[in-house]
């Protein structure tokens, strides 16, 4: 693959300061060393990469390369042949001391895919929620890198847009970018990484969201470990120009043309999808648009894009800002904007079960990732971002069970049954406010106004009766499983 963000010249070491400037020395030789054979094995996963004029991506969550040691590191992903891997909560080695895990994390989710046709497109991304690096030294509440690169005749760009640490903390000073010293055994590195193409070579991008660096021995790890901490590369190359059309053969007076043989119909190289429908078993299932809205069955419906080739989910429509729902009580992860199904989020249940969002309008303030959240809880509005703009507004909805998350994405069930068969709240609670502005805007997702806006409906209020209006508009309760009207 390409070079990695960790290349070149680093700067780690204790911090100094020269008239108030903070002054870091070079990292230490078995630092770079460790670094190189990383970007070594990322070269040669380029190097057998997708021909001339195609597109490659990768991605990781988390990589600790340890001088002399096996180190771990969760499973890359990499396309062609677009990959997503969930993967539940990754704990290395344990403080001599504390005996507590050295690095533990939440979820750490990551994902590659890539598509040729007259343009060529690759994105990589990689998330990690509840970072934790040395029994609390280091923590973040969500870790994200993004690469995207794009190419056609004429044409090679690309960026790292969308890559952020969120909740940073180091040694208790909140850190946001660039690189501080951790003490006098290490330095933090917040996002880095860059790109660079013209139209003849195509566009190659890297970015790392978070290292960490040790210069001394530190907490069970030798000097010269590193730690990186949500890790994209793509590389995007234009088709090659197409030939110049033959001029057409015409046959000679008297002779009959040969017949060509016949082409095979264009198709989709792709798995079928699964024609099974599982029991979802978390309980709570709640329909996941609220107010009027229509669906039908197009769920395996063929589809051109980097879906796969074939629809994974069904579209609910509705008016725009209609307020969409959380299907069932569990986990919030994955928020913010990619290029097919623009504002989009993914929702796990207690039971594991997934559940994917896309072309929302905008998000509310519980849509953050690691949030725990209940069923009918509002997480955004209906739209039509990413590659849905200019289409009747509506929700893109996947149902993806726990059995099949082996599959990848294409591990997606026809959701038609159960939404079917879910409840239609009569009432949602706007928590946070009467209205509000979208929370994120994140990649290159468009920066909407305020969508919605909190109504009640005070028809049934009896103005005779105390306290009656006030009851009215008091917010619906949703704890769990269980509904109630009014508090």
């Amino acid at each position: 693959m390409l070079p990695t963000a960790v290349d070149g010249p680093r700067f780690a070491g204790r911090r100094r300061l020269h008239n108030g400037v903070p002054v870091l020395k070079r990292a230490s030789v078995a630092s770079l060393a460790a670094l190189l054979l990383l970007a070594a094995a990322s070269a040669d996963a380029v190097s057998q990469g997708g021909p001339a004029g195609g597109a490659t991506a990768r991605a990781q969550a988390l990589r600790i390369v340890v001088p002399g040691q096996a180190g771990a590191a969760t499973p890359a992903v990499s396309a062609p042949t677009d990959q997503v891997l969930f993967s539940g909560g990754f704990t290395y080695g344990e403080d001599p001391t504390t005996h507590a895990p050295i690095v533990s994390t939440g979820s750490a989710n990551a994902s590659a895919s890539t598509s040729s046709d007259v343009e060529t497109d690759a994105t990589a991304a990689a998330e990690v929620n509840n970072l934790n690096v040395f029994n609390g030294e280091v923590t973040a509440t969500s870790i994200v890198a993004q690469a995207h690169a794009t190419a056609r005749t004429g044409v090679a760009k690309g960026d790292s847009t969308g890559t952020a640490v969120n909740g940073l903390v180091a040694l208790g000073q909140s850190v946001s970018t660039g690189t501080v010293a951790l003490a006098d055994w290490g330095s933090l590195t917040a996002v880095s990484g860059g790109g660079s193409g013209s139209p003849a070579t195509g566009y190659h991008g890297s970015v790392t969201a978070l290292e960490i660096r040790l210069t001394a021995d530190h907490g069970g790890l030798p000097a010269g470990t590193t730690i990186l901490v949500g890790y994209a590369e793509v590389a995007a190359q234009a088709p090659p120009a197409a030939p110049p059309a033959a001029k057409p053969h015409k046959p000679k007076a008297n002779v009959a043309p040969k017949t060509a043989a016949p082409e095979p119909a264009p198709g989709f190289p792709v798995r079928q999808p699964p024609l099974v429908t599982p029991k979802l078993t978390a309980g709570g299932y709640v329909f996941p648009v609220y107010g009027p809205s229509s669906f039908t069955d197009t769920f395996g419906a063929a589809r051109s894009d980097v879906s796969g080739g074939w629809h994974h989910g069904d579209d609910i429509f509705a008016p725009l800002g209609a307020p969409i729902l959380a299907v069932a009580a569990g986990t919030v992860f994955s928020v913010g904007w990619n290029k097919i199904g623009g504002n989009r989020l993914w929702l796990r249940d207690g039971q594991g079960n997934l559940f994917y969002y896309a072309h929302l309008s905008a998000f509310t303030p519980l849509a953050v990732n690691g949030n725990k959240i209940n069923a009918g809880d509002v997480l955004g509005f209906v739209g039509n971002t990413g590659d849905a703009q200019g289409t009747p507004t509506h929700l893109h909805f996947e149902i993806h069970p726990v059995g099949l998350i082996g599959l990848g994405y294409d591990g997606a069930v026809n959701p038609t049954t159960y939404l079917l068969a879910w409840k239609h709240l009569q009432d949602v609670s706007f928590a946070g406010g009467d209205a509000w502005a979208p929370q994120h805007s994140l990649g290159n997702a468009p920066k909407p106004g305020a969508i919605l806006l909190n109504v009640s409906d005070i028809s049934s209020a009896d103005g005779l009766v105390p306290g009656s209006l006030e009851r009215v508009i008091r917010p619906v309760v949703v704890r769990g499983d269980n509904f109630s009207a009014r508090p």
